[in-house]
């Protein structure tokens, strides 16, 4: 239900996005299934992010939306690995959950969950709910109605995100309007803005991403050997070098003289690391030397943080390597 410019309750107008389906869908759990703690995450490598949470007054659960736990050796990854029931009334008679590391931080005793997909079946997270204390068996009703609106939480993600991507081609579309003149990639305005909408999307479906920068080594000499000329010329290799290693979602900009940045998306510490190998292997091969650093966003920190840690790791490889 939402209430419309009059103060009246519209039905049956659909959820705006993915955010919202999710805190309604938790609301009602909450008041029709009760339990001390209900949320939406996002799986990612060995931890999870809060994507929507929801905690009963008193429950002694407080967990915001944001937070990153523990997937390794959670309840939710043994019950997606097929170790444990959707629905456990008391945790303590299986093994799987009794024994879950994640357990020592917070009471768990009872535990509800189903997964997320995407169509193709991977794994996008979890809807799951927790309660301090053991709950009557009655609890495995709620398995068929936790099954359903799972599976419209993720017909509603898989739109949303469809949507998101069609935001993304379209800001990528205007990179023209904001490119360095000499070697056609995005400036740092484009940069800048598009930073700051990616790390919306970060924080709304816990994407992860990493930056990568990059700084030339030789571009001072040549231009004082060989002439500017010849320093454009290797600024533009630099750029296509850059521009074949990204992906068609990736933003590749110049952010200033002869430093560049790629910011990979909805990539993780693995494949930003792969990336970044790949770079170094595509420059080496156009022999363009440069030194690189990669920097991976955490939920603490965004990718502002992930691009100074990048811009710390560049300058420690250019240290090292003189």
């Amino acid at each position: 239900m939402v209430e419309s410019s009059t103060g009246t309750t519209v039905v049956g107008l659909p959820f705006p996005d993915f955010a919202t389906a999710s805190a309604e869908v938790l609301a009602m759990l909450q008041s029709r299934v009760g339990l001390g703690l209900w949320m939406v995450t996002r799986a990612v490598g060995p931890d999870q992010v809060v994507l929507a949470a929801r905690s009963a007054p008193g429950s002694g659960y407080d967990v915001a939306v944001g937070t990153s736990l523990p997937w390794d050796g959670s309840l939710c990854a043994a019950m997606v690995a097929g170790d444990g029931p959707t629905v456990a009334p008391r945790v303590a008679d299986v093994p799987a959950y009794a024994e879950a590391p994640n357990r020592e931080a917070a009471p768990i005793e009872a535990y509800v969950s189903v997964p997320l997909r995407r169509d193709d079946g991977v794994l996008f997270g979890t809807l799951c709910g927790f309660d301090p204390a053991p709950q009557p068996e009655t609890l495995r009703e709620v398995e068929p109605l936790l099954t359903l609106l799972g599976r419209l939480l993720a017909t509603v993600l898989r739109l949303d995100i469809d949507r998101e991507h069609e935001r993304r081609r379209a800001e990528r579309a205007e990179v023209d309007a904001g490119s360095d003149a000499l070697t056609g990639l995005a400036n740092r305005r484009t940069w800048d803005v598009v930073l700051e909408a990616e790390e919306t999307r970060s924080r709304r479906y816990g994407h992860p991403a990493s930056v990568l920068v990059l700084d030339l080594n030789d571009l001072k000499t040549v231009n004082d050997t060989r002439g500017h000329a010849a320093g454009d010329d290797l600024l533009r290799t630099c750029a296509e070098v850059l521009t074949h290693s990204a992906r068609d979602n990736d933003l590749v900009a110049r952010l200033g003289g002869d430093e560049f940045g790629v910011l990979a998306v909805e990539t993780d510490a693995v494949g930003g690391q792969a990336t970044l190998e790949r770079v170094r292997r595509a420059l080496a091969a156009a022999g363009v030397r440069a030194a690189a650093g990669l920097g991976v966003r955490t939920p603490d920190g965004g990718l502002a943080a992930a691009w100074r840690d990048a811009d710390r790791a560049m300058y420690a490889d250019k240290a090292s390597t003189g």
